[in-house]
């Protein structure tokens, strides 16, 4: 796997709007600007914790009645996974930014504790041989170990990870990414692995057991490379076009692979396709009294949850 990327081809920060714009856009635009600028004016001028915090539960009660009541979700949520969309009164008095970003553009961590079966051999495959070949590129000390902890804390043996969150008394297996970071905090103090620090798991993997599919279409360059066994250039290029035309105009996943000599057969039955699957991470950043707040919360099939109010920043 190639994770050598070219210096000036930073594709992936994003200022203002990057998109064309387009009708699904700006409908997007008037959609969630029309409402929530209506609560702008109820701000106070407290700014204390308590009245940020109202005002966050405002503004995630409002964003997610929105959703709710958006018909065309794919449309919607391929213009908040492609740009922050900012929002401000015209006086420039209170201000917001939304972002979200795909839950399932990875494979999920969970498939390798998979119990091995006829049904399952391509999930347990792929998260094998991917979590292989990081350890491989990233000169990983002891795969081993890390492996192990990993499958303890997907199978409930043994529990690293501190359960303050009620979430996290649930269900089995790892459910986010903050718990999958503690255990490689861990494994990094037992073993002394210098390199552990410098993976982005993210690229590459998602940290939710729900996830029976990987939404390639939004995937990272580097984990479309190695799925599709391509150079990662040549997937850069085709994810960049993101940032000039629409995802019409860009033509689909599939055929991407097919033109440039991939093999999509081999990993279509771990795939989203054309499917839209309703499964996102959003979070909100906005101004009060000169200070910035934010949260995050999931959106999933049509159930918001997990809110999470993050304080000043």
């Amino acid at each position: 796997m190639d994770k050598t990327q070219p210096a000036q081809h930073d594709v992936k920060h994003r200022q203002g709007f990057a998109l064309l714009i387009t009708l699904s856009v700006l409908a997007v635009i008037i959609a969630l600007t029309t409402v929530l600028l209506s609560y702008f004016e109820e701000v106070k001028q407290d700014a204390s914790d308590t009245k940020a915090l109202i005002q966050a539960d405002i503004y995630y009660k409002n964003i997610t009645n929105i959703f709710q009541g958006f018909k065309n979700k794919k449309t919607l949520f391929s213009v908040l996974y492609s740009t922050a969309l900012p929002l401000q009164t015209p006086e420039g008095r209170f201000s917001l930014q939304l972002r979200c970003e795909p839950l399932y553009k990875g494979v999920n961590i969970n498939w390798l504790g998979l119990e091995n079966s006829a049904q399952k051999t391509a999930y347990i495959s792929v998260a094998q041989e991917l979590f292989e070949a990081i350890a491989q590129d990233y000169n990983i000390q002891d795969p081993g170990r890390l492996q192990e902890m990993l499958l303890e804390e997907i199978g409930g043996e043994n529990r690293w990870v501190q359960k303050e969150q009620s979430r996290l008394h649930q269900k089995k297996g790892i459910i986010s990414y903050k718990q999958f970071s503690e255990i490689i905090d861990r494994y990094q103090f037992e073993v002394d692995d210098p390199e552990i620090g410098s993976v982005p798991w993210k690229k590459y993997f998602s940290f939710y057991p729900e996830a029976d599919k990987v939404d390639a279409q939004y995937s990272s360059p580097e984990l479309l490379a190695y799925l599709f066994d391509m150079d990662l250039s040549t997937v850069e290029e085709w994810t960049s076009l993101e940032e000039l035309t629409s995802l019409a105009d860009k033509g689909t996943l599939e055929n991407f692979i097919r033109e440039n000599g991939g093999d999509y057969e081999k990993r279509k039955s771990i795939l989203a396709g054309e499917t839209f699957l309703e499964a996102a991470e959003c979070s909100v950043r906005y101004a009060m009294a000169d200070n910035q707040y934010g949260f995050r919360f999931e959106y999933i099939q049509g159930e918001a949850k997990y809110f999470e109010f993050y304080g000043k920043q």
